[in-house]
């Protein structure tokens, strides 16, 4: 059982999130809010696994809320749920801790999906935002200079997965591998990278050409 914090601005949305995930089987909905201002407090409360994070609220902002969840508690999820898909705003939320980057759409299928692939250990992002992540830091790191690291053609080929914006079953499912043995490989590229999570795996793979 996945437990969710959501934190949405939007009245309608959050109540059709809400609704929607009461419904769903495997997800217990432990708190949905307009506002990020108490998240931390808010976080202490339920102890989710996953937190839905808008990015636009009135008061805190949800990099801003996040960043603090993940000082307080550094193991919870926190994906990010926005319209938004800006250089900037994706910077901070990958640099910021975030598991995921999910663009609203009119399919609550989507976001579940997304949900469940950060609980899983993987991280979700929406295919227009990895691409935009992997443009942005191509062009901000083109001058970087590169440190040599071994990785095993395996390594690099799951290493290229992530860096679509893959989630572990997909990896799995294009790499013919398992579910446990995809999870053994990233443990190995994180170890190599000194990486702790997909964002900054993503980055550095970048960053210093892994891919």
């Amino acid at each position: 059982m996945i437990s969710l914090v959501i934190f949405e601005d939007n009245k309608a949305l959050r109540q059709s999130l809400s609704l929607y995930f009461n419904h769903t089987e495997g997800v217990y909905l432990a708190g949905a809010y307009q506002d990020a201002n108490e998240a931390v407090a808010k976080i202490r409360k339920h102890r989710p696994d996953v937190v839905l994070m808008d990015i636009q609220m009135p008061g805190l902002s949800g990099i801003e809320a996040m960043q603090r969840i993940k000082a307080a508690y550094p193991d919870t999820k926190v994906l990010i749920h926005t319209i938004f898909e800006d250089d900037h705003r994706i910077f901070s939320a990958v640099c910021g801790g975030a598991s995921g980057y999910v663009l609203k759409s009119p399919d609550p299928d989507e976001v579940l999906e997304a949900i469940q692939d950060v609980y899983r250990g993987g991280a979700h992002m929406s295919p227009a935002i990895a691409l935009r992540v992997m443009q942005m830091f191509q062009s901000q790191f083109v001058q970087a200079e590169a440190t040599y690291i071994e990785l095993t053609e395996r390594e690099k080929e799951v290493l290229t997965c992530m860096v679509k914006g893959m989630s572990y079953k997909m990896i799995a499912d294009a790499c013919s591998l398992s579910f446990h043995t995809v999870h053994y490989h990233i443990k190995h590229i994180y170890e190599k990278l000194h990486v702790n999570s997909a964002p900054e795996a993503v980055v550095k793979a970048i960053e210093q050409r892994l891919v």
